[in-house]
């Protein structure tokens, strides 16, 4: 038990170190996320394919945004999966690798085993290991957040602002840390982003294809005999390090309460956001009478 308490402590004081104050810009912002963009950028992506929209997802309206401020918002959401996808697919095949998985003379971390699989690697980390990992991704989303011009709000969608310098130990920036794509025109950068789209959806696929044939070996055919099974669960990353049926359930329960209120809390910053559009809209219909 009190390994558990340590860890949600630091999982609690690692996310409250990365929030940010700065507050939320009032400013009147154009939309340019409609239903009609988005079918031209289909056309684009995928010309056999189009416009699909079958849950009727662009007309839904989050948090009172309204209905492009939610577009921009799912457009975001899926640039930023697909990058993690893409990150993911490739992580599993490079750890897959006797570079990755075989021996060292000089361990990686602690009780590291050798001719792992991937999420068997996982399993192997430590536990302050991955809080650190964790911590990692809390700050980079929460600066992901801090953008001249939120994606909801007329902002481009996938826009990922520059870190460098921000804290001590970011050196290199997250997007283009070489500044290999500088000098690229807007066509370019436009032209890049329906590539990444696209290589993004294609890694969504292909990364559960992986943990799925892992997980149940045979349910993917062609990767049959391919991809090592793991008798693990792959949505409980934490199952290896609290090992008790009692431990894993406050653990599961505290987690859920933890995801609830970073839930409500990214639920009232957008509320706010929501607001300040409100207004500024208001201001500007109060401008033209």
């Amino acid at each position: 038990m009190a390994k558990t308490a340590f860890a949600l402590a630091l999982c609690l004081g690692s996310a409250a170190a990365f929030v940010s104050n700065a507050p939320i810009r009032s400013g009147v912002v154009s939309m340019k996320e409609t239903k009609e963009d988005l079918a031209e950028l289909a056309s684009e992506l995928n010309p056999v394919i189009g416009f699909w929209d079958p849950l009727g997802c662009l007309n839904f309206d989050f948090w009172g945004l309204g209905n492009e401020g939610t577009i921009g918002y799912l457009r975001h959401s899926e640039i930023k999966h697909g990058r993690i996808a893409m990150a993911g697919f490739l992580g599993y095949l490079v750890q897959s690798t006797d570079f990755v998985s075989g021996p060292h003379k000089l361990l990686p971390f602690k009780g590291y085993t050798p001719g792992l699989t991937p999420p068997e690697q996982w399993d192997a980390i430590p536990l302050v290991g991955k809080l650190q990992i964790f911590t990692l991704i809390g700050m980079l989303e929460s600066y992901g957040e801090i953008l001249p011009v939120h994606y909801t709000k007329g902002g481009m969608p996938g826009y990922f602002p520059p870190i460098k310098g921000n804290r001590p130990e970011l050196v290199l920036n997250l997007y283009d840390p070489f500044d290999f794509n500088i000098n690229n025109t807007e066509e370019e950068k436009a032209a890049g982003l329906v590539k990444e789209i696209n290589n993004g959806r294609l890694a969504m696929l292909g990364l559960f294809s992986l943990l799925s044939e892992a997980s149940t070996p045979g349910s993917v055919p062609t990767l049959e005999g391919v991809i090592p099974a793991y008798s693990g669960n792959v949505m409980i990353p934490f199952e290896g390090d609290f090992p008790s049926s009692a431990e894993r359930s406050v653990v599961a329960s505290c987690l859920g309460a933890l995801l609830l209120l970073a839930a409500w809390w990214r639920g009232l910053g957008v509320r706010l956001l929501a607001s300040s559009v409100k207004a500024g809209r208001s201001r500007q219909g109060m401008c033209r009478e």
